[in-house]
């Protein structure tokens, strides 16, 4: 029983909702009408509705990762599957209900969110970019979130541009790192479909389209110089060997671990917005 709590822990995936629960909380704290208690709310609805579908993935992609991912608690047997599923919809149902408490654009977005991940993982994830596309909606989306909690979302439309792009391109980047899965399984994916070395291609132009719009606030004068020092000396360098380190000839594994350094990339941006704009 212990152990099966611990795999349905794991399989939350509860850094991956942090990341989301990060970009609700940046939001909220760029739209400034100290509505905390709202915005905290919607952090914690953002990771339910995370939670949810981190689980509901792994639920329908149990073959798929016996050959990507066989560690994971359902391949492995840490979990059974009906006990996943029943895990995602109560917290799925938890996410509603916490919507309820916010207002009713914040709960539609919930509402909205959960369906999209929802089809997503069930018939969207084997498709060429538009699952991809999906995911970096919901992602940018989640800023956004926060700033409707909080009532005033206008400024977050910044931060949705940039996590849009930013992990659009790390959605591309994992495709190349599931490629022998996926292919094995007739997933249809960018790297699947189009090949890896067009799916290279693509993720070099994210890249470069992360970096711009990245800078953009700088450049723009919307947050204090301070976002564009963090930005160039500590974001845009790791940006920079990820993309230099994706080659042909890097396997899975290490194409998955790159895709992590990205990912806690990240972090140090949220940390230089919330430094940029402290003078807002």
């Amino acid at each position: 029983m212990l152990q099966e709590l611990k795999g349905l822990y794991k399989i939350s995936r509860p850094v991956t909702t942090l990341t989301g629960a990060l970009a609700v909380l940046l939001g909220g704290y760029v739209a400034a009408t100290g509505a905390w208690i709202s915005i905290g709310l919607a952090v914690l609805a953002t990771v339910l509705v995370s939670a949810s579908a981190n689980t509901w993935n792994d639920y329908l992609d149990i073959e798929i990762d016996r050959i990507n991912q066989p560690q994971r608690p359902l391949p492995s047997g840490q979990v059974k599957p009906r006990n996943a599923l029943i895990f995602s919809l109560i917290l799925a149902g938890l996410s509603l209900l916490i919507g309820l408490f916010i207002n009713l654009p914040a709960l539609l977005i919930i509402i909205l969110s959960n369906l999209l991940l929802f089809i997503y993982s069930w018939k969207l994830k084997s498709t060429v970019l538009l699952g991809n596309l999906i995911i970096a909606f919901i992602s940018g989306m989640s800023a956004v979130f926060g700033g409707v909690a909080a009532g005033n979302p206008r400024p977050t439309i910044v931060l949705f541009v940039i996590i849009f792009v930013s992990i659009l391109g790390r959605e591309v980047l994992k495709t190349m790192a599931d490629y022998e899965g996926d292919l094995k399984e007739s997933v249809r994916t960018i790297s699947t479909v189009w090949g890896r070395r067009t799916a290279r291609f693509v993720f070099y132009i994210l890249v470069i389209a992360t970096l711009i719009t990245m800078l953009l606030p700088y450049i723009l004068s919307i947050y204090k110089p301070i976002y564009g020092y963090i930005v160039l000396l500590g974001v845009v360098p790791v940006i920079i060997y990820i993309a230099f380190h994706v080659s042909r000839q890097r396997n899975g594994q290490q194409l998955e671990r790159l895709s992590q350094i990205m990912k806690y990339d990240f972090f140090l941006w949220f940390v230089a917005v919330i430094l940029g704009a402290s003078a807002i």
